[in-house]
């Protein structure tokens, strides 16, 4: 019997009983929970796995570098075996654990829970209730549409038509990742067509946007326009990548007030998963890295104020230069600098996917020569702006950093890729797996793995997760097949979208 784990506020059952046969039916664990609920529990799901920072589950600052360990190093060196950290990673969408089935599982069950309402022809409201019908099936999708891309980004090839089958099929084959990324643009389109915004939604059960449905539009064609520009990256389906993109760039986020972020609140289990992990445990794993805050510091970025603790002073209290901790080696808490208050909040907000992200999104496809409004260096300014404003960095301050020639898009070093990959790193700290997948498509910053990196890594920053040891034993006719077909089931092996 499903375990579901409610979250803020779910539909209470009945209490009262109308018969005898009532006292048969076990209250605290229906057989069928309300899709509402299932709803609220995936969102919150995905939330947990792309937010939290535990070793076991989401090591993703680590490998971009912008974290790095104390005390238990080996996953800053990418030994992620031994803890099994791809089974986890899979399982938090996939499979689950005890106490959650997977927040796909979630949203597949909510599908057929919303798809089995009868609604009589003869209801006077059938209008209504059918509209609001489809924009819940519409919601539905694009979480799981959000969630795929994160199992294709970090592992490649995946089970997708033949997944989440149950007994139907157990041993999954697994898709081609860019057969799966088009038909997840498809989906993406049938969402955005089917939505009525003037209608409802989920109502209260929907903890990301509290049922604005235009936001969920916008949600959607930001979700997009990422795929758009991967698959474009790819250099495979342009026709496709340029369609995405066009069409997606028309209905993004166009401010911070679009962010796609989930609330938390202020005691436990509510709370953010990064207050249970850095606070709440007593523990001190963690400090930022040492390339990521010098890179900050050397372009006299105000971010660090917020990213970064003041916490080094000297013999009279002065405060001491921020120092980041060396990737693979131990690093005394004590001595290095540590993440910033804010993010250490119980209700700091958790975030999906946010205005800044888009706006480099969108310089980079005009760069890779996408006809889209704008320019380049305009998207680029506006994506540093929304995220020092969603910091809480003020005008002036953000003013001065853009004045700085190391800064400006016209004057800053490199090529548009090292520009716009460096800065969307800055930006996309706390989100360490889309600046990883920002990282392994533009090639910057050009992150240097450690001397004493795990040999599976073969001197390189991983590219990708190696699949689940779960899928090598249980289902291994497909997961031989998978492996071969895309290169080897290796870190350094490419993704189909990161060949530059």
């Amino acid at each position: 019997m499903k375990k579901i784990i409610y979250f803020f506020s779910f539909v209470l059952l009945a209490s009262s009983c109308s018969d005898l046969t009532d006292l048969n039916e076990d209250d605290k664990n229906p057989s069928k929970v309300p899709a509402s609920s299932l709803f609220t529990s995936a969102q919150k799901g995905i939330a947990e796995q792309v937010i939290n920072t535990s070793v076991n589950k989401n090591i993703f600052r680590l490998v971009n570098q912008q974290w790095t360990e104390t005390t238990y190093i080996d996953e800053s060196v990418y030994q992620w075996t031994t803890r099994k950290i791809s089974d986890n990673h899979w399982g938090a969408f996939f499979s689950g654990t005890s106490t959650n089935d997977g927040s796909i599982n979630d949203l597949i069950m909510a599908k057929s829970y919303v798809e089995d309402e009868v609604i009589i022809a003869s209801d006077p409201n059938f209008s209504s209730k059918t509209i609001i019908k489809n924009n819940r099936l519409a919601m539905i999708d694009i979480l799981t549409v959000y969630s795929y891309q994160i199992l294709v980004d970090t592992f490649g090839d995946i089970p997708y038509s033949d997944a989440q089958k149950g007994a139907g099929n157990y041993l999954p084959k697994y898709d081609k990742a860019l057969e799966i990324y088009k038909d997840l643009i498809k989906r993406l389109d049938n969402d955005i067509k089917n939505i009525n915004t003037a209608y409802a939604g989920f109502g209260t059960a929907d903890v990301i946007y509290r049922d604005d449905l235009s936001k969920w539009v916008k949600f959607a064609n930001s979700i997009k326009l990422k795929l758009g520009i991967n698959l474009k990256a790819s250099g495979l389906e342009s026709t496709i990548a340029d369609e995405a993109i066009v069409t997606a760039a028309k209905g993004t986020f166009t401010s911070n007030e679009d962010n796609a972020k989930i609330e938390y609140q202020t005691n436990v289990p509510n709370t953010n998963p990064i207050y249970v992990d850095l606070v709440f445990s007593g523990r001190h794993d963690f400090v930022p890295a040492k390339p990521f805050v010098d890179a900050l510091v050397s372009k006299n970025d105000p971010r660090t104020k917020v990213y970064f603790a003041q916490n080094l002073k000297d013999e009279d209290g002065n405060a001491l230069p921020y120092k980041g901790g060396v990737i693979g080696v131990k690093n005394s808490y004590g001595k290095f600098t540590h993440v910033g208050d804010v993010i250490q909040l119980p209700n700091f907000k958790g975030t999906y996917l946010d205005y800044a992200e888009v706006e480099f999104l969108l310089a980079e496809a005009i760069e890779r020569g996408i006809a889209v409004d704008g320019t380049a260096e305009s998207h680029y300014t506006n994506a540093i702006k929304a995220s020092m404003r969603d910091w809480g960095v003020s005008e002036s301050d953000i003013n001065t950093y853009l004045t700085q020639s190391t800064v400006a898009y016209a004057t800053a070093t490199g090529t548009w890729q090292q520009k716009i990959g460096e800065q969307a790193w800055y930006s996309l700290f706390n989100r360490g797996f889309e600046g990883w997948t920002s990282t392994r498509r533009l090639n910057f910053p050009a992150l240097v793995p450690p001397s004493n990196a795990d040999a599976a890594a073969e001197g390189q920053i991983p590219s990708r997760m190696t699949y689940p040891i779960r899928e090598q034993t249980l289902n291994a006719v497909n997961y031989n097949a998978a492996s071969s077909s895309i290169g080897g089931d290796k870190l350094k092996t490419k993704l189909f979208w990161d060949i530059d």
